[in-house]
């Protein structure tokens, strides 16, 4: 018993003197993602996480609730389709014809208003809202130097540093992108408390607006300056110019980095659901038409799904591209398998949410799933007309 005892006590001696060695070098935050990531199960961020930490509403206002297709639900889902969503855990799935809701299931107790995490499909909400920043006259272009907001990147590389580089992930800034490790800046953002000093310490490290490289705090610093030019919080922006005029069926959560701070996570963490999500899939393919009103000028659509570099081909301002056969797709995407996938000379719309994306960790590289989401859309599709 002696030993039993001696022996807890020098593992709870241990444990104390983690904590306070992580709190002595700026790393405490790693605590807050221990109880609340694996606290929950889980090994990484999760759909319903929004639950763990302070949010601001999205507020919306009269619903416009989407059509229903005359062929709703007619369709059998493919054996294919079923087993991927069943095997990658998917939550909702949904195929948009015409404009109207063609085809819907949800899973694992999920409704059609259920809210989970779009993770870094809030990117492309973030480069909509640069859209109407500068419609609106708040921003000059996509060409303005992020040193107009912030003077810290006045200096070295960032001096030439743009908000349209930040859109199109090619700021040059030292960011690491690792989603799995405790010590990376992205779990920083994640579960830190105050944002602010963690992107306004970032250092350019390439010169900006030459390649693309895919960094979450692009988005964050985007969605800074967004605050600072409009004069309003990122949630507040959002809803009054674009969920309140969409019709969204229902309020929305944008998690921040604590209730003292209230700064928005702008690259991730929108808690909504399927069918309001599609409508900035929808308002993208109507190139920014919403009911006969521009929310977004046309011509920044165009660029937004326009690869800015030959080179990589795969993403333009804020959206993701995608082409296969003859048929080119846009996308909205985020962690663990968020999608929203237009084709709009097909007026198709899929959105898939869930808990993965299949085994593989790739950061910011297409996974096979999209292929089965989109291929099996097709192919129930084909199989209706």
């Amino acid at each position: 018993m002696n030993f039993v005892f001696k022996f807890f006590k020098g593992i709870l001696l241990i444990f104390g003197i983690i904590v306070i060695l992580l709190y002595i070098f700026d790393y405490d935050y790693i605590l807050t993602a221990a109880r609340i990531t694996y606290g929950n199960g889980h090994k990484t961020a999760f759909l319903e996480d929004y639950k763990e930490f302070d949010n601001r509403v999205i507020e919306n206002s009269t619903p416009q609730p989407w059509n229903i297709h005359k062929d709703y639900n007619k369709t059998a889902i493919t054996d294919s389709l079923e087993h991927t969503n069943t095997t990658n855990g998917t939550i909702a799935y949904l195929i948009i014809k015409n404009d109207s809701i063609w085809f819907e299931k949800y899973y694992d107790g999920f409704q059609d208003d259920s809210k989970t995490n779009s993770f870094s499909m809030a990117k492309s909400l973030i480069s909509a809202m640069l859209g109407k920043a500068i419609m609106e006259g708040k921003i000059k272009s996509l060409d303005q130097n992020v040193s107009d907001f912030y003077p810290q990147f006045k200096k070295g590389y960032t001096a030439n540093l743009t908000v349209g580089d930040l859109s199109s992930m090619a700021s040059g800034l030292n960011w690491d992108e690792a989603y799995y490790s405790p010590f990376s800046v992205t779990t920083r953002a994640y579960f830190d408390e105050n944002i602010t000093p963690v992107i306004l310490d970032l250092e350019g490290i390439e010169p900006p607006g030459k390649q693309y490289k895919y960094l979450s705090g692009n988005t964050q610093l985007l969605g800074m300056v967004l605050t600072k030019a409009t004069g309003q919080t990122m949630a507040g922006y959002l809803s009054e110019k674009f969920w309140k005029p969409m019709g969204c069926e229902t309020e929305a959560l944008w998690q921040v980095d604590s209730e003292e701070y209230g700064l928005e996570k702008a690259y991730c963490c929108i808690a909504s659901n399927a069918r309001d999500f599609a409508r900035f899939g929808k308002l993208y393919k109507d190139y920014g038409k919403w009911n006969g009103k521009q929310l977004l000028d046309s011509a920044f659509i165009q660029k937004s799904i326009t690869p800015r570099f030959p080179e990589s081909p795969e993403y333009g301002y804020g959206w993701w591209l995608k082409t296969i056969g003859d048929k080119h797709f846009f996308m909205m995407r985020g962690h663990l398998g968020q999608y929203v996938i237009v084709e709009p000379q097909d007026n198709i719309i899929i959105v898939r949410l869930g808990h993965s994306k299949g085994p593989e960790r790739v950061v910011a590289t297409f996974t096979p799933d999209i292929d089965v989401y989109i291929q099996e859309a097709y192919n129930m599709l084909n199989h209706d007309s």
